[in-house]
């Protein structure tokens, strides 16, 4: 298939360049522990063997700053630092990755009597100094708390994208260019829809493309196959990542679906007549990735999966969330949603918390939260 790729300009991460018709480069994320430094080089690794372009490690304390660095020393792949919510953290790792992506909506954890001019500033001061790309990473779960007090509660998409180019602007003006920008969300309409957006006011800008909690396989590869098929064919997107709930054993399986997914647009061999239905049951549940506080998360998004199945011709949205990084924000917009702290897990519905339950006790509870849905549907 001849695609017409959509003229961005070129962004230097490491030795890799985006934009500027460059092939598109399949990125992950390490699920391990981020001080477990084993097991991360170890990740890391199996990773960009799987010939990930890019290998994203979070760090939210000086800790993981630390393991980061002697990560960097055991590899050859290209790192980027996830800033969960302490930017301050890009001072100790910059010199020793790549590329830095914050989120606009986890500026206002710390210091929240700066302005998050100021914060970006010194987050691109930093990667000036230090030879590092940025990424600003917009998340509908996350959104700028400003921004969506601007928009129609029902409306998702426009706080995303009245964040992404408010940052665009802001970095356009202190002389920063070398950026990119995703906006992600965890249904593939609302990606496509804010991709198309961006890239008509943007067009100039590279776009990193996800559908953020897309979930387990099989479902998760169809949802985000159905975003990427829609927008790289149309030339939007230099970069993916198919964000998918796994073990750590076979996590590097999500950048071989990247892979698969793009030579199949490339070779004509589109598949979006498989969309899942959006008046059936939804389960949406986050990548495995170095935040989740416990293991069990990933076990019990598959228990979820299986003891849901007879629900699954009813218009639901289960949410099952590993960490309180997104999980609070896209809890709030499921029917039922679960997010998972190191010992408990935290359940509501429609957005109303009910309590903290253990693991050993949650898929109960979610049953009778469920068959009650199911009883006023009927």
């Amino acid at each position: 298939m001849k695609i017409n790729r959509n003229p961005t300009r070129e962004v230097a991460i490491g030795n890799i360049k985006i934009g500027n018709n460059h092939p598109i480069i399949v990125q992950s994320m390490c699920a391990t522990r981020t001080q477990d430094i084993d097991a991360t080089i170890a990740q890391t690794n199996a990773l960009h063997e799987r010939r990930a372009g890019v290998v994203r490690i979070a760090v939210d304390n000086k800790k993981d700053a630390a393991a980061l660095i002697e990560i960097r020393n055991a590899t050859d792949a290209t790192l980027s630092v996830d800033l969960q919510e302490n930017y301050r953290m890009a001072a100790l790792v910059a010199p020793y990755v790549d590329k830095i992506r914050y989120n606009p909506g986890h500026l206002f954890h710390h210091e929240k009597r700066k302005s998050w001019q100021d914060k970006v500033a010194y987050l691109a001061d930093l990667a000036g100094t230090h030879d590092c790309a940025m990424r600003v990473g917009v998340n509908a779960g996350s959104v700028d708390p400003a921004k969506l007090q601007d928009f129609d509660p029902r409306d998702s998409v426009s706080p995303m994208l009245g964040s992404a180019l408010e940052h665009c602007e802001y970095l356009d003006s202190i002389g920063f260019s070398r950026y990119c920008v995703s906006l992600k969300d965890s249904d593939p309409q609302k990606v496509i829809s804010a991709n198309i957006r961006f890239a008509e006011a943007r067009p100039d800008v590279p776009l990193h493309l996800g559908v953020t909690e897309a979930g387990m396989p099989p479902m998760g590869v169809i949802k985000t196959r159905i975003a990427f098929e829609q927008l790289i064919s149309r030339g939007i997107g230099d970069t993916v990542r198919v964000s998918l709930t796994l073990p750590n054993t076979i996590k590097a399986d999500e950048v071989d679906a990247g892979h698969e997914i793009i030579d199949d647009i490339y070779a004509g061999r589109v598949r979006s007549v498989v969309a899942f239905d959006p008046d059936k049951l939804n389960i949406i549940s986050c990548p495995s990735c170095s935040r989740v506080e416990n293991e069990a998360f990933i076990d019990l998004a598959q228990d979820v999966k299986e003891m849901t199945q007879y629900a699954e011709q009813y218009n639901i949205t289960i949410a099952v969330m590993g960490c309180r990084v997104n999980g609070p924000g896209e809890t709030d917009d499921a029917d039922l949603g679960l997010w998972c702290g190191p010992k408990q897990v935290n359940l509501k519905r429609q957005g109303e918390k009910l309590g903290a339950f253990g693991y050993d006790v949650i898929l109960d509870k979610l049953k009778v939260e469920l068959d009650e849905l199911i009883a006023a549907e009927t």
